[in-house]
């Protein structure tokens, strides 16, 4: 696949939200394509999302920091 399309990724579960305001949503999503194909990540998403939902990334090695409790 060229990198320049992404690589699909199907929303597991929903984490949290996140930001300063709570504009981000946390979510854990299993990769479809690629090389990490199988693996499962945490990724922070802007918008509306649901589980089930398919999200393109545009790299997979990379992971969002643990929501921390205040």
């Amino acid at each position: 696949m060229p990198e320049s399309d992404g690589y699909p990724a199907e929303v597991v579960e929903i984490v949290g939200r996140t930001g300063m305001a709570g504009e981000a949503v946390q979510v854990k999503v299993r990769v479809m394509d690629g090389k990490d194909k199988g693996k499962i990540i945490t990724r922070n998403v802007m918008g509306a999302v649901r589980i089930g939902d398919i999200l393109m990334l545009k790299e997979t090695a990379r992971e969002a920091k643990k929501l921390s409790i205040r």
